[in-house]
């Protein structure tokens, strides 16, 4: 069985929590669907690194090209084909349209992961 690295499993439950309370309470123009987009792909990238080891860029690669295949799906019109069209649940999960400021928003939370640990990196070798 694989290990579960817990700082990782409590950031993405963090990351849960925060995009919980985006979708229950915030209904704004920038919050709500672009920082939540962000948001969402670092908690993919925190749960993947919850319970496996893998490399940093691939492991960002992965969770962005997730990111952008669910925003393809959206376009494609998925929750439709799948009869969810009216399930508030599935719509919240998986989105009901697609936008091309998803695509940039899911793109600079990989941004920010790579910067994120980047910098975590140079810390470890400079006070390690």
């Amino acid at each position: 069985m694989a290990e579960i690295h817990k700082s990782w499993l409590y950031g993405a439950g963090c990351l849960l929590c925060v995009e919980v309370f985006i979708a229950a309470f915030l209904h704004d123009r920038i919050v709500r669907p672009y920082v939540g987009d962000l948001l969402a792909v670092v908690f993919l990238y925190c749960l993947v690194r919850s319970v496996v080891t893998t490399p940093v860029r691939p492991t960002v690669a992965a969770v962005l090209l997730v990111a952008y295949g669910i925003e393809a799906l959206q376009y494609l019109h998925l929750l439709t084909y799948m009869g969810l069209a009216h399930s508030r649940l599935a719509a919240v999960v998986l989105g009901n349209h697609f936008e091309w400021g998803d695509m940039l928003a899911y793109t600079l939370g990989a941004l920010g992961i790579l910067a994120a640990e980047q910098v975590k990196v140079v810390y470890n070798q400079r006070y390690a």
